[in-house]
């Protein structure tokens, strides 16, 4: 078999739009090979939607690809360039340790990027070696496609290999490379690169594709850009709002890992909340909270307020005007993040109408979790199987009276209680990726090479609406610790 077969049985089928625009953007880039790649995780299931055959992925020629050693037919290889603010500090950035490789057409016909994560050095890597280790690799495979199945916009994960080469972390750790797939990699700090370095037909390019790319249906000429604000505004209420409603901590909300697309991207630091606390914070790099779990919809406006900023010189042309619609825009941030939070706690709670005592009772089943240490996972799914003697809650002052007034409200509707029940079955999940159990099942695979933990994992979190008897023991809270979990970057 040839080299060119293989890879057209692999089902690669690339286009390569983002390298069409200017070049001020990105920068061509053929990665350094690695020494021995070896396939540890595919995602099958993936695979077939993006038309590729998993055969051929897993064979040499097809692992060679996932590392980096061999460049599929069609794709034209690239690091992209944006800035962003880190922790509220402006700086310089880019892809330093990715390459995009190419745009994959599906068989529906939709465009996806496919992303080498972890595959060297490039112009940006800043003094980094550019590489990646195994157990960060592995750590955004199993959150990411969490998400996906939680019915969370997300990047997805293809592939991990590693690479045959030790990387430096403090201690020396297996290499690997994950490949990620997203709708696209535009982010708030694409825009704020060429607002900052570009020029201004730069930046009207740039705006034109993230139009053509995720929101065809603005095809009006009426301040079209003042369209993509407001709808990337929107996308991101609905993704912030579902992020609090599983108690999901993304730990690193600079604009650079803001998507356009309204993705969650970038798994470095993140961590799901056991016991409700809104001052929950994992990152180690976080030391003030900044990225805390109630912190998170104020810091989604603060970064669309940066995005708006540098579209300022496409929404009008006088300046002033100019600012009063972004002002505008982003205002509404926290209405639209607000209305998706309480439609998905409505849910939660099996409430199909609106009443306006409504957050009153959600704010109060809230304090009550938070006073008293409640699991935020494990209490919505003890009220969704009416066990509220599972919860921690039971007994305690109030709670008696809550749940009383929480049965009649239920009682005030058309719907029947078992519509309701089957509404909190399909809201409120039965199990999330428990810290523990992700790094019961990291440690497995990189310190002992088992990866079947991992892969039970997995499976048990590929359907998290299940509620099956066989999830149970994945829903199980660790053991007291005095030490809080922590989580890092994997840089």
């Amino acid at each position: 078999m040839t080299e060119k077969k293989a890879f057209i049985e692999t089902g690669w089928n690339f286009d390569n739009s983002y390298a069409r625009l200017p070049k001020s953007v990105f920068t061509p880039l053929t990665p350094p090979p690695v020494s021995s790649p070896e396939l540890i995780i595919l995602n099958g299931p993936l695979a077939a939607s993006l038309g590729l055959n998993a055969d051929a992925l897993q064979s040499r020629e097809g692992v060679e690809v996932l590392a980096g050693n061999r460049i599929p037919e069609g794709a034209l290889p690239l690091a992209q360039a944006y800035a962003g603010h880190q922790f509220g500090h402006f700086t310089m950035l880019g892809d330093g340790r990715a390459l995009l490789l190419g745009e994959q057409i599906t068989p529906l016909g939709e465009r996806v990027d496919i992303q080498l994560k972890g595959s060297g050095r490039t112009p940006y890597s800043r003094g980094g070696d550019g590489r990646a280790a195994l157990g960060p690799m592995l750590r955004e495979y199993i959150i990411s496609e969490a998400m996906h199945a939680l019915g969370i916009a997300t990047t997805r994960s293809l592939a991990v290999v590693t690479t045959g080469e030790s990387i430096y972390r403090e201690t020396e750790q297996p290499g690997a490379i994950l490949t990620r797939v997203a709708a696209s990699h535009l982010r708030v700090g694409t825009f704020q690169y060429v607002a900052k370095w570009g020029t201004d037909e730069e930046l009207r390019a740039m705006a034109d594709y993230t139009l053509r790319r995720h929101f065809p249906e603005v095809n009006t000429d009426e301040n079209r850009y003042l369209l993509l604000l407001q709808e990337v505004i929107k996308r991101q209420a609905e993704l912030i709002a579902k992020w609090q409603l599983v108690g999901f901590i993304h730990g690193v909300m600079n604009t650079d890992n803001m998507a356009l697309s309204g993705e969650t991207i970038d798994y470095g630091p993140c961590a799901f909340m056991d016991g409700y606390d809104p001052a929950t914070v994992f990152s180690s790099i976080d030391a003030q909270g900044r990225y805390a779990y109630a912190n998170q919809p104020h810091i989604a406006a603060w970064n669309l307020a940066r995005f708006a900023e540098t579209l300022l010189p496409l929404l009008h042309d006088d300046e002033i005007q100019a600012i009063k619609l972004a002002e505008a825009a982003i205002s509404g941030f926290s209405d639209l993040f607000r209305r998706n939070w309480l439609a998905g706690m409505r849910a939660k709670l099996g409430i199909f109408n609106e009443e306006l005592q409504d957050e009153s009772l959600i704010e109060d089943l809230l304090s009550m979790m938070h006073k008293n240490h409640a699991d935020f996972t494990n209490t919505f799914r003890a009220l969704t199987f009416e066990k509220p003697e599972d919860t921690i809650l039971f007994g305690t002052s109030g709670f008696t009276q809550w749940y009383e007034l929480w049965q009649a409200r239920l009682g005030r509707q058309q719907e029947p209680k078992s519509s309701s029940h089957q509404l909190m079955r399909d809201s409120n999940p039965a199990l999330i990726p428990r810290n523990h159990r992700v790094e019961e099942a990291l440690e497995a695979a990189v310190k002992q090479g088992d990866y079947s933990v991992m892969e039970r994992l997995l499976a048990a979190l590929s359907s998290p609406y299940a509620h099956s008897p066989e999830q149970a023991e994945y829903s199980t809270l660790p053991a007291l610790s005095s030490r809080p979990y922590r989580t890092y970057c994997g840089t």
